[in-house]
């Protein structure tokens, strides 16, 4: 757990995700086409990536992935960052985590 708070103080926006998944794929564009530059761990090509995977479980993520953090907090999957964006409440969010210029 310590490893994965160190890791999503890294930047203001961070995902932690799978190459292989179509979900996360989808939220790493849609913040990439907000204008964000997240940190991307894909979970599935980095070394320890299934005890981070588990660390994520353990914090109630369920599906882990992919697992969205904004200001060290963590949003969620995405269900969560789906809904934030339908409620016009996303780009606000990234701004004020310093994610977004404009």
């Amino acid at each position: 757990m310590e490893r994965v708070t160190k890791m999503v103080s890294e930047r203001p926006v961070v995902i932690f995700s799978k190459s292989t998944c179509c979900m996360c794929h989808t939220i790493k564009t849609l913040l990439v086409e907000f204008g964000a530059n997240p940190v991307v761990h894909e979970l599935d090509e980095i070394p320890r990536g299934s005890e981070i995977e588990q660390a994520l479980l353990n914090r109630g993520l369920n599906p882990v992935m992919p697992a969205v953090f904004i200001s060290g907090e963590l949003v969620g999957g995405a269900n969560e960052v789906m809904s934030l964006h339908l409620r016009r409440s996303l780009i606000p969010m990234l701004k004020n985590a310093g994610a977004l210029w404009v």
